[in-house]
């Protein structure tokens, strides 16, 4: 019943009968989730609490070998090279944080806390232009944030030239340039309630999450190919799914904090002041339109693409990283 359970989740828009079956698994697995092996009843908990296709996977091989470890049938031998393969793994995404952490937080809080519209103009001006003289112009916080992005991106359009003969430089700096002009469009209308459709439109990109998918493309991806290429330009929807899922499932955690800050109406606001909601019924219908755009990243995930299953699975954690 757990696996039917857990299977419900990969379905795709339209699959009525196994939404039935999500409902029917997850009502008996809640009632007789007291009466079973302790060891099992915390992986039925587990799982009503969060499915398994919506977590992050490494995440979640380290929760299941503290299950595994005490499971009767437990062969040691598999479970110490399931912990040699993660803390291998571990240490490898360690290094990788520390690499891309300097430049990833500091544009996207440039534009989310510290700058003023003037100086933030006057720093997506810079970006635009792709100008290290342009600098010149701002102040010295957002000098260091600008050369740690400009540095940063084009280190990383160095490594694939190299390795594959592509000049990649001008997909990173767009990727980087659209969730500017993103924030830009919509600073001008800061001052109204947007529908929550509009909302949305504007959101999944100024949240930066499409830059993660781009720019790993080019590190997973060999060949790389003029038909992905044109793709990219335009953001496949399994770019824009897994994007709208990582914003709504912020909204869902910060949207409260950050209007009393000052920030511009997040998704729950939106649709508590387009319906007049209360906000337990707006957070609601957040989380019905997370389940439903994660039926329409299934039916890409599967769809005839220029993209490799490395990448798929790139985006497909992104919208992880929001759920988990």
């Amino acid at each position: 019943m757990l696996s039917l359970y857990e299977a419900s989740y990969l379905s795709l828009q339209g699959e009525v009968i196994l939404d039935e079956a999500r409902d029917f698994t997850s009502s008996h697995l809640n009632d007789i989730k007291e009466k079973i092996d302790l060891n099992l009843a915390k992986q039925v908990n587990h799982a009503l609490e969060l499915p398994l296709h919506w977590r992050m996977l490494r995440l979640e091989a380290r929760w299941f070998v503290d299950i595994y470890e005490r499971r009767e049938d437990m062969n040691p031998i598999l479970l110490e090279l399931a912990k040699l393969d993660y803390n291998m793994v571990q240490e490898t995404h360690q290094k990788d944080l520390r690499d891309m952490s300097r430049w990833w937080t500091d544009p996207d809080d440039v534009y989310d806390v510290y700058g003023t519209l003037d100086e933030l103009e006057l720093f997506t001006d810079a970006v635009e232009r792709w100008d290290i003289n342009a600098i010149e112009q701002l102040l010295d916080y957002m000098k260091i944030r600008f050369l740690a992005l400009y540095n940063s991106v084009n280190e990383m359009a160095y490594v694939v030239p190299k390795e594959q003969g592509s000049d990649i430089v001008s997909y990173l700096k767009k990727a980087t340039y659209v969730k500017l002009t993103r924030w830009r469009q919509s600073g001008t209308t800061a001052d109204i309630n947007p529908t929550l459709e509009e909302y949305l439109n504007n959101a999944w990109i100024s949240i930066s999450a499409p830059v993660i998918p781009v720019h790993g493309y080019f590190f997973v991806t060999n060949p790389i190919t003029k038909e992905a290429l044109e793709c990219l330009e335009s953001y496949p929807n399994i770019i824009r799914w897994s994007s709208m899922i990582l914003r709504l499932c912020d909204d869902l955690g910060t949207s409260t904090d950050e209007l009393k800050r000052g920030d511009v109406p997040k998704s729950i606001q939106c649709y508590m002041n387009e319906t007049s909601a209360s906000e337990e019924e707006a957070r609601e219908h957040i989380r019905g339109l997370i389940s439903d755009t994660w039926k329409k990243m299934n039916e890409d995930r599967v769809a005839d693409s220029p993209f490799s299953q490395t990448f798929i699975g790139i985006a497909m954690n992104l919208a992880r990283m929001g759920t988990s």
